[in-house]
């Protein structure tokens, strides 16, 4: 295998605090990295590189591990244009909506839907993403909740089982009976295409009860809980997610001083997700409480055609800094190797020597930029897998 060398980078992240400056970012200043295949294998002063078959000058730019973005819900048909504008006019977010999408996928093709989740990963490649999550829950049937992740997994392994996104319109008068199909037929036909199982354990959604059996009927199958949590209101979500060792907890934007405890105490991620909140006007969450508490935190974006249509990790990242009381630093590692955490992944969200070699060149002299520039397209290059893809 060749081997590649970016030199003179300006500021490196690595997300190794034995590396560089001690931090949690592990910062090395006038860096190189050297890539080998789909790896990164040596890291350090670019004065101090080793000879390689290529080199590439980073001309004095910052260089970050790609975003991992551990929550998204892509595998959708439909436009949900109507729902924003009259939210933006006053009228308050409900769960509702999700049922609209339902509709519009359920009448779309394989390869309309393909489509949509390859364009929608593209957009994010483009802004630095190279490890995206996305899940099912706009089809709500067996059939359709299925063919979802079939859809998804052509296009990433991070595949999560949705079918407990709201109860079906199906099924509108008979909840415990939808719980039972999603829990039993749906569940079989669904394992064997995804990784994860999730639940939205919100008022209008599921509750506690509701969440924790089809969660352990998940694990039973082998897929590990994640869930959506204390989006909308205060409510079980964090305990159960903590109670059972889910990956991570999604939204964690209603939270006790025993949920921010549980959290701080446990391995499961509180992962904030910006962009609902601002495209929903509601309340921020407080990610320096969470951090104070010793919580892992990771960065996602949600997006999804409802209430968080943004592919855009840096966009996320300017959003924490400015008004969720996050440093520029804590949003750079919550949405790289904090993201990696949420999806229990250690060969992503960093740059060492045996990571996989996802790499993101910044046209600026530091990562700051991202949060300092907001809304200025600043990645300059990317490599997922050692391979140059922008």
């Amino acid at each position: 295998m060749t081997t590649t060398a970016v030199t003179h980078i300006a500021s490196l992240v690595t997300n190794d605090p034995s590396l560089g400056n001690g931090t949690p970012l592990g910062l090395i200043q006038d860096a190189a990295v050297v890539i080998e295949g789909d790896r990164v294998v040596w890291t350090g002063e670019s004065s101090k590189a080793p000879a390689t078959d290529n080199v590439l000058d980073a001309a004095g730019r910052a260089m970050i591990p790609g975003f991992v973005d551990s929550h998204s819900h892509l595998v959708f048909a439909g436009d949900r244009t109507q729902e924003f504008n009259a939210r933006m006019s006053g009228q308050p977010y409900t769960a509702g909506g999700i049922r609209t999408t339902v509709a519009a996928t359920r009448q779309a093709s394989d390869e309309q839907l393909s489509d949509n989740v390859a364009r929608y990963l593209a957009e994010a490649l483009r802004q630095g993403t190279t490890t995206l999550e996305t899940k099912s829950g706009y089809g709500l049937t067996v059939e359709d909740e299925a063919r979802a992740l079939r859809v998804a997994s052509r296009h990433t392994d991070e595949v999560t089982y949705l079918g407990a996104h709201v109860v079906s319109p199906d099924y509108a008068d008979d909840p415990a009976g939808y719980v039972d199909l999603v829990t039993g037929p749906m569940l079989d036909a669904c394992a064997p295409h995804a990784r994860w199982i999730d639940v939205f354990c919100e008022r209008g959604a599921f509750d506690g009860d509701q969440a924790r059996a089809i969660l352990t009927a998940g694990r039973a199958k082998g897929l590990h809980p994640r869930i959506h949590a204390n989006q909308l209101t205060y409510g079980p979500g964090v305990q159960l997610a903590v109670e059972l060792d889910a990956a991570s907890a999604d939204h964690c934007t209603h939270l006790t001083d025993a949920d921010v405890d549980a959290l701080g105490q446990g391995d499961t991620v509180a992962t904030l997700l910006p962009g609902a909140e601002f495209s929903t006007r509601a309340t921020w969450p407080d990610a320096r409480r969470l951090l104070d508490a010793g919580a892992i935190v990771a960065l996602s974006t949600d997006c999804n055609p409802g209430s968080s249509f943004t592919s855009s990790m840096p966009f996320c990242i300017a959003l924490a800094v400015r008004d969720m009381g996050m440093t520029p630093d804590e949003a750079l590692w919550s949405a790289t190797a904090g993201g990696a955490a949420a999806l229990r992944r250690t060969d992503i969200g960093r740059i060492t020597p045996g990571a996989r070699a996802d790499l993101v060149l910044l046209d600026a002299p530091s990562h700051v930029h991202l949060a300092y520039r907001p809304g200025v397209p600043l990645v300059s290059a990317v490599w997922r897998g050692g391979e140059r893809v922008e």
